[in-house]
């Protein structure tokens, strides 16, 4: 499938997965490149911050313009610096805010999901990932990256996000494998993680 899509001339992005669990992160890494993105996977927010030339050891950094990073997927809860932490680091910095930050777990908290799209995450996955996930990414950000290349404005970028995962949560909602809202919520429907995210973002976006 991978190989199919990559050799039909498709724009190949680039990926920096982000997650110190060495399965999750080869499961995110298999995801991307079946959905034809390179990827570079690191197993900490700090490695991360050195790839990306942000840890202060400019020796050691690879210059920016040679990476054409297009997208970050990281894990939320890592030692030593969290998924929320990279996610700032990112966001505080004018050479690297512009690139979309993703942000996954396998806990769904919802005041950890607010404090994530508030301080910039374009999206926030629960776990297990899935490839209709990332292709959803993935197809949102080649749509941004092909309209900078032609001189048009992305205007509400999270807003074009969250249109086109409506249209595919409906189908994913009955498969997915999700928990409860919340530990008090047990009775509460189960809903994809996609759907979910939807929820908290379509009160942000009507604010």
């Amino acid at each position: 499938m991978g190989s199919d899509c990559c050799s039909s001339g498709a724009q190949e992005l680039h990926v920096l997965a982000v997650d110190d669990s060495l399965v999750d992160r080869k499961v995110i890494e298999r995801l991307l490149k079946i959905s034809c993105c390179k990827v570079t996977a690191v197993e900490s927010g700090s490695m991360a911050l050195q790839y990306l030339g942000l840890d202060g050891e400019t020796s050691n950094a690879v210059g920016f313009d040679a990476l054409k990073v297009n997208l970050i997927v990281t894990d939320y809860s890592m030692p030593g610096m969290t998924g929320f932490e990279l996610l700032k680091k990112i966001k505080e910095s004018s050479k690297l805010k512009e690139i979309p930050v993703v942000v996954m777990s396998s806990e769904n908290i919802l005041t950890r999901i607010d404090r994530c799209l508030e301080e910039g995450a374009e999206d926030f996955l629960l776990k297990p990932v899935k490839l209709a996930d990332v292709k959803r990414l993935t197809d949102f950000v080649l749509k941004g990256t092909v309209s900078k290349k032609n001189g048009s404005d992305v205007k509400n970028p999270k807003r074009k996000l969250l249109d086109d995962s409506s249209s595919s949560s409906a189908d994913s909602a009955l498969s997915s494998q999700s928990s409860p809202l919340s530990s008090d919520s047990e009775s509460s429907p189960r809903l994809s993680s996609t759907h979910r995210c939807i929820s908290k973002r379509a009160r942000f976006s009507s604010t």
